[in-house]
């Protein structure tokens, strides 16, 4: 999936990937203002490489801007939304990519601070931006979404327990999100080479992502996975408001 949004098909929206400094929110955020989005690269502490996007994006015939914010810190949330209605007006797609957990020296219960209740309290603070027609992706892992049903590497246990109990959330505000006319999609893949998470793993646990690759069969890159992602933004919203990325079938009940 080399073009996933097609060009100009986005002209006149307005799309906040969180968490697209690097990795693949970056490649999501170049792939929506490919499609003619104007787009905010947010970033939580990586101003630079946010710059260094947007200046990119620009330099592509694009319209970016950057806005720094830590998801886990409601004052900054409000701030992120105050500077996106006072450039934008408002917001078409919102792609919840943003998450951890591995990180050393986080509080114990930070997995579920930034994975579950800051999800929950991003999009509530995002409601009075997305008009109707406007569409929310929340990105997970295979090993999350099927945490209940199929066991993961200890190491990403918390992370996934956390991220499973985000989208549970965010799911059950589904009704309430329709009654406004606002779409909402699941995108969930298997482990990314390429990614922190899975360099993060790969340390923990040497060999655990060369183990999972032969399993899988093959494992998604960034960009094809950020391709999903951006993809999932545009086309029509899948049963059970879920696209699976990659095989699934080692992680059903």
């Amino acid at each position: 999936m080399s073009t996933p949004v097609q060009p100009g098909s986005l002209t006149g929206k307005r799309a906040l990937v969180t968490g697209s400094s690097r990795g693949i929110g970056a490649d999501t955020v170049s792939y929506l203002a490919e499609g003619g989005a104007r787009v905010v690269v947010n970033y939580r502490n990586k101003e630079a490489r946010a710059l260094k996007l947007v200046a990119a994006i620009e330099a592509k015939g694009g319209s970016a801007i950057s806005v720094g914010a830590d998801l886990t810190d409601e004052s900054s949330v409000t701030e992120l939304f105050d500077t996106i209605a006072a450039e934008f007006g408002g917001l078409d797609i919102l792609v919840m990519n943003a998450s951890g957990g591995m990180e050393s020296g986080m509080a114990e219960d930070y997995a579920m601070q930034l994975n579950r209740d800051a999800q929950v309290k991003l999009l509530e603070a995002a409601l009075p931006l997305l008009a109707p027609g406007a569409r929310v992706v929340f990105v997970t892992s295979h090993q999350a979404h099927f945490i209940h049903t199929a066991e993961t590497m200890p190491e990403y246990l918390q992370v996934a327990l956390s991220k499973r109990a985000g989208e549970d959330a965010l799911r059950a505000m589904i009704p309430e999100l329709a009654e406004k006319g606002i779409e909402f999609v699941v995108v969930s893949g298997d482990m990314i080479e390429g990614t922190i998470t899975a360099t993060l793993l790969e340390r923990a646990n040497p060999g655990a992502i060369g183990q999972r690759k032969e399993a899988a069969g093959r494992l998604y890159n960034v960009s094809e996975f950020a391709a999903e992602v951006a993809a999932a933004a545009v086309e029509p919203v899948p049963e059970n408001n879920t696209r699976y990325v990659g095989d699934v079938s080692g992680f059903r009940a």
